[in-house]
């Protein structure tokens, strides 16, 4: 903010607070100088979100106190660090051979965004809109159902069992074993049961996961899930 943008906020200021007001001329002069030196580099308005005047009524609406000038330089560096995290760097369009233009092209993008000039550039997840998906990608994605391909898939069967059993059982129709809690082994919620070897005094020496649900986990799963058709079933009038 320049003098005469710290004058306009200091006068708005004291509409809030007259207790800010200085009468005297010296006092006055002092104030000026005092609140330039500190917001300087403090734009009164930007564009996208930042308003100096915004600042400091929010503050005197959550606080008895006088304003001071870090009550203004704090949300604005407050709003800097929060349009940043939101700015992902999109590819400069200089040269990538010339370092010096590919980084001062990176630094501008990041200083106009932080300083509310530029909006933040967010990166966009491949299929995160059906507009402009490559139709080759979408047709790929289609055609794999999964980030897994089925034959990637096949060849893990072996390494991963209750896995396989999980999805084969799902693929048949019948219920999820492992969305419910096995009351036999407590094994948790999407984590396989477990099987537990016994020694010779009766201690566990050992617990390792089962390449099928016990029976009772597959029976509450059943049920959970009939209890839940029923439940989204329209009430018959």
């Amino acid at each position: 903010m320049d003098r005469r943008e710290i004058a306009a906020l200091l006068a708005y200021i004291g509409r809030l607070d007259p207790r800010s007001i200085r009468t005297d001329e010296g006092e006055a002069r002092d104030q000026l100088a005092q609140w330039q030196e500190l917001l300087g580099d403090v734009p009164m308005a930007t564009p996208h979100g930042w308003d100096a005047l915004a600042a400091a009524r929010q503050h005197y609406r959550t606080s008895p106190y006088q304003i001071q000038p870090a009550d203004v330089v704090r949300p604005w560096e407050s709003y800097r660090r929060n349009r940043l995290a939101l700015h992902s760097d999109p590819t400069p369009s200089a040269d990538p051979d010339d370092q010096a233009a590919w980084t001062a092209e990176l630094v501008g993008t990041r200083r106009a965004v932080a300083a509310g000039i530029a909006q933040p550039s967010q990166a966009r997840a491949i299929t995160s809109s059906q507009e402009g998906v490559n139709p080759r990608l979408q047709a790929r994605l289609d055609q794999i159902g999964s980030c897994i391909p089925p034959a990637a898939r096949a060849a893990l069967v072996p390494f991963r069992p209750a896995r396989a059993a999980r999805e084969a059982a799902v693929a048949q129709g019948l219920p999820d074993a492992l969305s419910v809690r096995c009351e036999w082994c407590l094994a948790p919620v999407g984590e396989p049961c477990r099987r537990r070897r016994i020694g010779p005094n009766d201690g566990v020496r050992a617990i390792t996961p089962r390449a099928t649900p016990h029976p009772g986990r597959l029976d509450l799963a059943a049920q959970q899930a009939q209890h839940t058709e029923q439940d989204q079933q329209p009430a018959l009038a």
